[in-house]
């Protein structure tokens, strides 16, 4: 066993590494500060990811190929399902630790709010929190499904909050199925989360004989409603674990709520797949009656939404939609073959006592020689400085030339910054059109119709009416508003919009 050799070092020339978290079979989990994010951004502090497959004694090239895919798969599916209310990825690489060891790893968002399962256990939750975060777990869930990702491990401690513990994001995709392709796998899960089809227990029960099962989404709904047990009743269902849900813990049984919920769960648990409810949708229709009533115990004056027929998701501040660049990892015989040394896929991580407490030590290190100079020969030959020509005339024009440089960068910036100043005013005063980021995709679907607002906020006049199942581009995320482009209305209107533009809250948007 190997644990990689990061504490107290900068990766990447770019993110201190500050703590351990914790570690898998073969990943190891790492608290870091982004030196190139303004202090004040949410992703100020990250998480790595670091794949470390000398972690066991049981490695050899197909199991550490097998990892390395794995690894890879897991980024693409976040990629692939980013969302809201699903952790995001923000980038990856390939590196050294101090001890030389070579690794791959993958950059999270830190989510500083902690998991539902610690919540849980803390304090006790109402049911209108309780109601929220479950709103969120579906949007998230849904989307991934619709995205032909199944989780495999649902749980309380895969379900992280921000830190003002207004939103909930789905972590932890390392199991992901991503391809409809794939092999079905087993052994995968929490026991007394896991679906008996898939359980650690039902497969030693039955010596490991027993036929896998299909992946469907029903096996994510059976993990989804113990999760939601959890929450709402406080406890762990261990005492059905790989079994249906048949009853509350005794201080719930009295609720308004618990014949409803325990309905619902007792459907979602069921040991037959195919006797679960299918979507996340027809899920989150069932918990209608609790959610109402969570609605009126709060006085919920929007109860429209609050009992909408998907769930809908909640935008944290620093979410975006787009994705950086997928990783292309490769095992650590390529990389040695590639002599990653030399190439800029594969750095150095560098201890911080190494790195001068200057501004400097936000610069790039180009070259291994920057920290681990080339040593000299002993009886190295001194040059004759004659040969090189007078020095100090040397070092003048060399000044000359610095100084004109330095001119000319000033005088183009401050030319680009007056075109873009003049550029962005034209803009605000409709001279010229908006530039929107032709990458941005992300479309959706308006769950009822709601009124089109000129900025983000609803203390201004509207300037139309957007109808349901209107189809929209998301260009902007602001808060939980979205601004759109409205590429269809969902029936006809005899007042057209005077703009395709503006801004919808984000509750009344359904993602695509």
């Amino acid at each position: 066993m190997r644990e990689l050799s990061l504490t107290n070092s900068r990766l990447d020339k770019r993110y201190d590494i500050q703590k351990r978290l914790g570690q898998g079979s073969y990943a190891e989990i790492f608290l870091a500060r982004d030196v190139l994010a303004s202090h004040n951004s949410p992703h100020n502090l990250v998480v790595i990811k670091a794949l470390n497959v000398f972690l066991q004694n049981d490695l050899d090239p197909d199991l550490e190929r097998t990892l390395v895919e794995n690894f890879q798969n897991e980024a693409i599916a976040l990629d692939r399902v980013r969302h809201p209310n699903i952790i995001s990825r923000l980038g990856h690489g390939t590196s050294r630790d101090l001890a030389g060891t070579l690794f791959h790893y993958i950059v999270l968002e830190y989510l500083a709010g902690g998991d539902l399962q610690k919540a849980s256990r803390d304090e006790k939750l109402s049911l209108g929190t309780c109601v929220k975060y479950i709103e969120q777990v579906c949007a998230g869930l849904r989307h991934a499904h619709r995205h032909g990702v199944i989780h495999r491990d649902i749980k309380p401690h895969n379900l992280l909050l921000t830190k003002d513990r207004e939103t909930v994001k789905i972590a932890d995709f390392g199991v992901a199925r991503i391809h409809q392709n794939d092999a079905p796998i087993t052994r995968v899960g929490t026991n007394v989360y896991a679906p008996p089809e898939h359980s650690p227990l039902h497969v030693a029960n039955d010596g490991g004989g027993a036929r896998p099962a299909a992946l469907t989404p029903a096996a994510d709904i059976y993990s989804l409603a113990k999760s939601v047990y959890t929450l709402i009743t406080g406890e762990a269902p261990r005492f059905y674990s790989g079994h249906q849900i048949t009853d509350l813990p005794l201080a719930a049984r009295g609720k308004e709520w618990a014949p409803d919920l325990l309905q619902v769960l007792k459907k979602a648990t069921s040991d037959d797949p195919d006797q679960r409810h299918q979507s996340v949708d027809e899920f989150w229709s069932d918990l209608e009656p609790v959610r109402r009533i969570s609605a009126e115990q709060e006085a919920m004056p929007d109860l429209r939404a609050k009992l909408s027929s998907s769930p809908q998701p909640h935008v944290s501040k620093g979410y975006t939609p787009l994705a950086p660049q997928q990783p292309r990892f490769d095992t650590s015989r390529e990389l040695k073959l590639k002599n990653p040394l030399n190439e800029q896929n594969a750095r150095v991580t560098v201890s911080i006592t190494d790195v001068p407490p200057t501004a400097d030590s936000f610069k790039a290190v180009e070259r291994v020689e920057d920290y681990w100079p080339t040593p000299q020969p002993e009886h190295a030959e001194v040059p004759d400085t004659e040969s090189f020509g007078p020095l100090p005339e040397l070092r003048r024009k060399n000044h000359r030339v610095l100084r004109k440089a330095a001119v000319f960068t000033i005088s183009l910036a401050l030319f680009a910054g007056v075109l873009y100043g003049t550029s962005a005013y034209l803009r605000g005063v409709g001279i010229l059109p908006q530039i929107s980021n032709p990458f941005a995709e992300q479309t959706g679907h308006a769950n009822t119709d709601i009124n089109l607002r000129p900025d983000p906020s609803v203390n201004n006049d509207p300037i139309g009416l957007v109808t349901r199942n209107s189809r929209v581009r998301i260009v902007k995320i602001q808060n939980n508003w979205y601004q759109v482009d409205i590429l269809e209305q969902g029936r006809p209107r005899d007042q057209q919009l005077p703009t395709t533009r503006g801004w919808l809250n984000g509750k009344y948007i359904d993602l695509d």
